[in-house]
């Protein structure tokens, strides 16, 4: 429960520091060569909107200790992870498609973990 606590809590706040980075500094997580515009901070809202809550959620969740909350959440950070990695394929960056692909095995490595302590014996 402790490792999937941390590596959730974790895989949350940087996705949510990568979306508050957009919109302070739209350039900092742009392509190289690109310029920030409206539409790169549109988007930077969209992730923002996106990730906060989420991350909002898996810290309530870890106060109170819900595992069976943390295994949907968590697996709801991986499956955004995983999405994350196209983008960087999309993008033809290596370092947007091998990080969120390694973050989002990591995070699915502790809810297999998880799964015996969310959900009960039958």
């Amino acid at each position: 429960m402790r490792a999937a606590c941390v590596v959730t809590a974790l895989n949350v706040l940087v996705a949510s520091g990568f979306a508050i980075a957009g919109l302070v500094s739209p350039a900092a997580i742009l392509p190289p060569g690109a310029a920030p515009n409206e539409a790169s901070l549109i988007f930077a809202l969209y992730a923002a909107a996106r990730t906060i809550p989420l991350a909002l959620f898996v810290l309530a969740a870890i106060y109170r200790g819900s595992a069976a909350a943390l295994l949907v959440l968590g697996a709801l950070a991986g499956v955004m992870q995983l999405l994350d990695a196209g983008i960087g394929l999309v993008q033809h960056d290596v370092g947007k498609t091998v990080g969120p692909l390694v973050i989002a095995g990591v995070q699915f490595g502790v809810l297999w973990g998880l799964r015996r302590f969310a959900v009960p014996p039958s």
